[in-house]
């Protein structure tokens, strides 16, 4: 199977994964399903997806970024990257519901396999959400709001981690639905981080 034809495989896939979460949920989509429905074999559905989490995951992730280019237009009218920045947390959040707001019916309907199968998702996400922000950091350089020296790729990466956490993971210090909240902390420990001089 060449390249173009696994890409196209895998994401019908995903087309049968996301229309069998809709309709099924988490725990009564099976890989053989997927596979049947998809006209796939089971073979080659392990071999792009080694297990059903891996499934799930990717068609979890895949409902986010079907936003990304929609929040592209959203970023790019935001001026200044620490608008940016709390204006990305507030997109991340607001992905849950994005989609016909299955994402967010799947994670409170079934949590525990939500958490496993996106934890296993999420590893994907790093480096496509890392790719999403190259653009903005890089423009941040440009127009000297973070040290001309700062690494584009690694500063990205870890824009991308850290929206991330702060996008879905709670803490008792930092409300991620309160911009301000959002802004204060970005401008207590992210931007003066970014704004220094990397060390070696």
């Amino acid at each position: 199977m060449t390249l173009s034809a696994a890409a196209s495989t895998r994401e019908r896939l995903l087309d049968v994964a996301e229309e069998l979460l809709a309709d099924k949920g988490i725990r009564a989509t099976t890989m053989s399903t997927v596979a049947e429905r998809a006209g796939v074999s089971r073979a080659w559905l392990y071999r792009l997806f080694p297990d059903k989490n891996a499934l799930v995951g990717a068609a979890l992730i895949r409902l986010v970024e079907t936003t990304w280019e929609r929040n592209h237009a959203e970023l790019a009218a935001i001026d200044g990257f620490e608008n940016r920045l709390v204006a990305g947390v507030q997109i991340g959040r607001r992905a849950y519901d994005d989609p016909g707001a299955m994402l967010m019916r799947l994670r409170n309907d079934e949590p525990e396999e939500f958490g496993t199968a996106i934890g296993v998702g999420v590893a994907g996400l790093v480096p496509d959400l890392a790719a999403f922000w190259h653009r903005y950091v890089a423009e941040a350089i440009t127009d000297g709001e973070i040290h001309p020296e700062t690494h584009v790729d690694e500063a990205a990466e870890w824009v991308a981690r850290v929206l991330i956490s702060l996008g879905s993971v709670p803490g008792n210090h930092l409300d991620a639905d309160d911009a301000e909240s959002v802004r204060r902390h970005f401008r207590r420990y992210v931007l003066p981080a970014l704004r220094s001089r990397p060390s070696d």
